[in-house]
């Protein structure tokens, strides 16, 4: 009995040295990206910018309602990647931002669709796809 264990926990441990013998004679390997172009998608070093699909008069327009609902001053940067959270909204401060651009944009975005609003660029790309499936 107490060969088979000692035989067995050799085999074990003789199982894990290999392993790991294999495992550090990996070497790293660099993959290079070709050149694709991805129109919404540009490449920074170190990280991903995602630009906005939307109309810059869309982005205006909301940058405009996002202010005002906010009472945010003139000077205060405002861009499409501006986070409602990072501009000082609350949850109920960005319902409200949403009723406002139904009202101002006569479209009616579902609750599925405003979870997914967080920037200015969210909003204003969810707002031109309602309003081309709506015809307007």
């Amino acid at each position: 009995m107490y060969f088979f264990s000692f035989h067995l926990l050799s085999l074990v441990l003789d199982y894990v040295l290999q392993a790991t013998t294999r495992i550090s004679s990996i070497k790293p390997v660099s993959i290079s990206m070709q050149t694709k172009s991805f129109p919404s998608l540009r490449m920074q070093p170190r990280r991903f910018q995602v630009s906005c699909a939307a109309k810059p008069e869309t982005v205006d327009k909301v940058i405009s309602i996002v202010r005002k609902q906010l009472a945010l001053p003139a000077e205060s940067p405002v861009t499409g990647e501006s986070k409602f959270a990072a501009l000082g909204a609350d949850s109920l401060d960005t319902v409200e931002i949403v009723m406002s651009l139904e009202e101002a944009f006569g479209i009616t975005v579902e609750e599925e669709n405003a979870q997914t609003i967080a920037t200015v660029a969210d909003a204003a790309e969810v707002i031109e796809k309602l309003v081309a499936e709506n015809g307007c």
